[in-house]
This record gives structure tokens, C-alpha cells and sequence, in this order.
């Protein structure tokens, strides 16, 4: 399905929250009427005192309702945040929800083309950018029409001269916003790009920071973070030059309507002009058209405000609709053997007829059949490029076939528990136990100890101080390989999958680890699991209970 564009996908996530978005904006409007109540009866009081000459006391009812307004606009103002800030969480929750759901749909293979540094920003800063466009800009939208309209009434009903001045002045403010606001989404989209870059360039060096050092190469690693923090700092204050522009856009047109409004009121007050509608002026209707009119444009100076808001979102639009295309993409295609689906036993791995054609490798696999049963250890050997990860790879439902199907335990590939680990398993910065417990939340104490017994670990857990809270460091850190993949496999050991993939498990390990390895493969197999695993190593093939030998034309031999 073809990729929405930023508005499109704005539009679609917005849907979830549009009744908070609603609430929020009626009761924006209900503050709005409540500030024409309150300078209603304040432009009543003091025409009352200075022009009837009414005592305090007689002034008790328009006195009543001013309070009355003061209390009923901070109560809306109140529920105008609370409903915004609702309809905000609610669409960065649903945001972040998709982000989550394409990350693990996509798999390791497609995650790689993304930095963790990229995808921390699209989790944080991007979708933190639609808080404002959410939470302010949308109720401010109708904000913006309702009130100027019901003020407009009002005016014309008192001065058609002066309700003309603010109707005419009105669509200058939208205009030049517009006109200001044009190449802010383009500001901003630079800004997350480059923020994306400087935290992608920034997390590379420090990963490298040893190999750095050995070379003696911080210094310049220093001057290039610097260089790009000053890229970023020259586009930030570039967006807010363009924020503060349009505000300042608004601000003067807004100052020239309200001085030509107060200059034709004071003339017909004073008796200047005696055309139209001037001789009928009195204090309270002059008074009350020009406390109205900054009241008229406010909401479009509030709206000014949010601008900003906007641009800022449809910039952050522009990486994250892609969301929904690829989680969309990513989801199982559908086939039409049924035949073959119904009859297919739920303690398989079933490939049938698939192919496999990449754009720039071109065809992989052709109409390939396969079958791959649980409770042995399936060895896939090959040349470089034969296939061997991209079968790994189809099996767990990272990349789809194609055409033809895949099906895992009668089901598509996908959506059937399934254990990965790669040559470098992810291990998490925290402890032993909330390593183990990623893949088993509610694992005892005792099922991880029997986990850690499984693959050969308790020895060196009993040699820990801490024991199962002892520290395990990013990617495995305080860890030699082979006992960050045996933990990798303590994990799968606590986990409810029935099939467990290995690509290149045993990469730059010794024969002793190896061995290991290969130990608690067998372990997982008499369980009754369904181990597939490819490799070069002929040390682990010669463990395993069947090879599938892959040529380079990626076809079984």
C-alpha cells in the first residue's frame, strides 16, 4: 500500500482522539463566550456609574455575572487543558504503539537499518512534537472561528462601521501567517534529521571510544560532534526565527486594526464623524467594541502561537507515517493453499513453493519446498549468500515470501512463538534476572536457577557475589561470548517458543565454547523444540541431527 503523506497520516492518527479534541475545543469556545459575558457586564457597569450615574448597590446583577464569568471562563480554560492534554496522550500512546509493533515486526534484519540513536528519536523527540499540534493547535482551529464569529455578531449589532474594520482586517492575519509559515515544515523536517544524525553520530562514537583512543583519535571525534551540535543549533534557532516572525506578523496587523477601530470610536464619540452608525455611538457600545476587539484577535494570536506546533508536527509526520505502511507491509501475506494449510501437522516448518526475490540480488529461492520437523536440531550449511539467513529469516516472519506461503505450526510465519538469537544475542544493562525475565516476566527464582543450570552457567553464577542480581553490561559486557550466548539460550530456555533460530551461533567462538553451545542445543531438542540453525562452523554441523546443504544457486542438496 502506497505511504500516507504527513497530513494523511496526521489525519488517521487523530481519529482515536477526536472527541477529546472536540471537548477541548467546546470548552475553549465556552471560555471565549465567558470573556464576552464578563466585558459585557463590565462595559454595563461602568456606562452604569459614569454615564447613568447608578449607586454600587444597583450594580449588583451585571457585578453578579461579571464574577459569574470570571469563575465559568477558568473552569473551561481548565477543561480545555485537561481534555487537550488528553487527546495528547492519547495520540503519542498510539504512535509509540505502532513504533513498538513495526520494530518487532520488523526483526533484527530490517531494525538494522535503522540506529538505535534514529529510532530513540522517532520514539522520543518526534512523537514528543505532536503534543502541541494535538493538545493546542487542533481545538484552537475551531476556537479560532467560533468566538471571532459570535464577536463579530456582536459588533455589528452595535457599529456595522466598526464590525466592517474587523472583518477586513481578519483574513490578513490567516494570509501572512500562512505566507510566514510556508518553509517552517521544511525547517523542522531538517531539524529532526539532524537530530537523528547528531544522535546516530554521537552513540558511534561512543561505542568506538576504545578503538578511538588506541589511535589517538578523540580529538577529532570531539571537533566532528562539535561541528554537528552546531549544525543543529543553527537550525533550531532557525525555526524559532521563523516562529517568532509569524507572531510578529500577527502582532502588528492586529495593533493596526484595534488603532483604527479606537481612532473611528473616539471621532464619533467626540462628534467627528456623523455618517452611518457613528451618531448613534454611546460609552457602552463604543467601550465594549473596543474591549471586544483585542478579545477578536486573540484567538488567532493563540493559534499564531501554535503554528509552530504544526510545522513541528508535519515535520516529525514525514519520518513517522511511515508507521503504518511498513507495519502494514510487514504483516503475513495471504495464499491460497488451503488445502495444504488445513493439513498441515502444528509440530512443523512448512515451505511451500516459495519464492524469494530481492531488487538488488534478484531471485533467491524459486517455488522451494521444504519441511522442517520439531524435536531435532536442523543444520543449514552453504556458501556466503546461498540463503541460509534469508530462510532463517522467512521462517520467523521477518521478510515475506514472494509468493507462496511459510507456515510455523499450521499457522503463517509470523505468528507462532519463535526464539531468534544471532551471533551476537541482545543483552539487556541490568542483572542477570532482568535478562532472563525479558523473555519469562513471572520466571521464579528457581526456574532461572534451573534455566542457568540448562546451559552450563551454574558455576560461574555461584562464583558471582550477587548472584542472579549481579550486573550484566550492554551487549553482554563483563561476559565472554560464549557465556553471553549460553545466557542468550538460558533465556530461551524460560520462554513458551517451540522453535528456536540460530544464525551463526557459534562466530568467532572456540572449540570449548562451541561445545558447550552445542550441549545445550541438545538440551532444547529433547525438550521437544525444533532447533534450526545456520552456520560454517563444521565443528557445531557435526552435533547436528540433519543437514541441509544449500548451493549457490539456492537450491537443496
Amino acid at each position: 500500500m502506497p505511504e500516507p503523506t504527513a497530513k494523511q497520516w496526521l489525519r488517521s492518527i487523530i481519529k482515536p482522539a477526536r472527541n477529546a479534541v472536540r471537548l477541548a475545543a467546546v470548552a475553549g469556545s465556552v471560555a471565549g463566550l465567558a470573556t464576552v459575558g464578563l466585558l459585557w457586564a463590565l462595559a454595563v457597569s461602568v456606562s452604569g456609574l459614569l454615564v447613568e450615574g447608578l449607586l454600587l448597590a444597583e450594580l449588583m446583577t451585571p457585578l453578579a455575572g461579571l464574577l459569574l464569568c470570571i469563575i465559568v471562563r477558568a473552569l473551561a480554560q481548565y477543561a480545555q487543558e485537561v481534555f487537550g492534554a488528553q487527546a495528547s496522550i492519547q495520540v503519542r500512546s498510539l504512535v509509540r504503539e505502532r513504533l513498538l509493533t513495526q520494530w518487532a515486526d520488523n526483526g533484527p534484519l530490517r531494525n538494522a537499518e535503522l540506529s538505535p540513536a534514529e529510532r530513540a528519536s522517532q520514539y522520543v523527540q518526534q512523537v514528543e512534537a505532536l503534543d502541541g499540534y494535538v493538545a493546542r493547535y487542533l481545538p484552537q482551529q475551531t476556537i479560532t472561528v467560533a468566538v471571532p464569529a459570535i464577536i463579530l455578531a456582536i459588533v455589528f449589532y452595535l457599529d456595522w462601521v466598526a464590525a466592517l474594520l474587523l472583518l477586513f482586517s481578519a483574513p490578513l492575519i490567516p494570509l501572512f501567517m500562512a505566507l510566514v509559515g510556508m518553509g517552517a515544515e521544511k525547517i523542522n523536517q531538517q531539524h529532526f534529521a539532524s537530530l537523528s544524525r547528531l544522535s546516530g553520530h554521537f552513540l558511534d562514537r561512543l561505542h568506538g571510544i576504545t578503538t578511538l583512543q588506541i589511535f589517538g583519535q578523540t580529538r577529532q571525534a570531539e571537533d566532528t560532534v562539535a561541528q554537528a551540535s552546531n549544525n543543529l543549533r543553527r537550525l533550531t534557532m532557525k525555526t524559532l526565527r521563523v516562529a517568532f516572525l509569524s507572531s510578529t506578523v500577527l502582532e502588528f496587523f492586529a495593533s493596526v486594526a484595534i488603532a483604527m477601530l479606537a481612532i473611528y470610536i473616539g471621532f464619533g464619540l467626540l462628534g467627528y464623524i456623523d455618517w452611518g452608525p457613528s451618531t448613534d455611538l454611546t460609552l457602552f457600545s463604543g467601550l465594549l467594541i473596543l474591549l471586544l476587539a483585542p478579545e477578536f484577535f486573540q484567538p488567532l494570536r493563540t493559534l499564531a502561537q501554535h503554528y509552530h506546533d504544526r510545522a513541528a508536527a508535519l515535520g516529525a509526520a514525514e519520518t513517522l507515517s511511515q508507521v503504518q505502511a511498513q507495519t502494514a507491509a510487514s504483516k503475513p501475506a495471504t495464499d491460497t493453499v488451503a488445502t495444504a494449510i488445513n493439513s498441515t501437522p502444528d509440530s512443523t516448518i512448512v515451505f511451500d513453493h516459495v519464492t524469494l526475490t530481492f531488487p538488488e540480488r534478484g531471485t533467491l529461492f524459486h517455488r522451494f519446498n521444504a519441511q522442517f520437523q520439531r524435536g531435532e536440531i536442523i543444520g543449514l550449511s552453504g556458501p556466503t549468500g546461498s540463503g541460509k539467513s534469508s530462510i532463517l529469516n522467512l521462517m520467523a516472519g521477518f521478510i515475506q515470501p514472494t509468493s507462496g506461503s511459510v507456515r510455523v505450526n499450521g499457522q503463517p510465519a509470523g505468528q507462532a512463538p519463535i526464539a531468534w538469537m544471532s551471533q551476537k544475542p541482545f543483552l539487556l544493562f541490568g542483572s542477570w534476572a532482568d535478562n532472563l525475565r525479558w523473555m519469562a516476566p513471572l520466571a521464579s527464582e528457581q526456574d532461572m536457577h534451573d534455566a542457568v543450570a540448562q546451559v552450563g552457567l551454574t558455576d560461574l553464577l555461584h562464583r558471582l557475589p550477587q548472584g542472579l542480581n549481579s550486573p550484566v553490561g550492554e551487549d553482554g559486557r563483563f561476559l565472554s561470548g560464549g557465556e553471553a550466548q549460553r545466557l542468550a539460550l538460558a533465556r530461551i530456555w524460560l520462554s513458551d517458543a517451540q522453535w528456536v533460530l540460530l544464525d551463526e551461533p557459534t562466530a568467532a567462538l572456540d572449540a570449548e565454547s562451541t561445545a558447550l553451545i552445542a550441549d545445550c542445543l541438545d538440551r532444547l531438542a529433547a525438550q521437544g523444540r525444533g532447533v534450526i540453525l545456520s552456520s560454517h562452523d563444521a565443528d557445531l554441523l557435526q552435533r547436528v541431527h540433519r543437514i541441509i546443504r544449500i548451493n549457490d544457486k539456492a537450491a537443496l542438496v
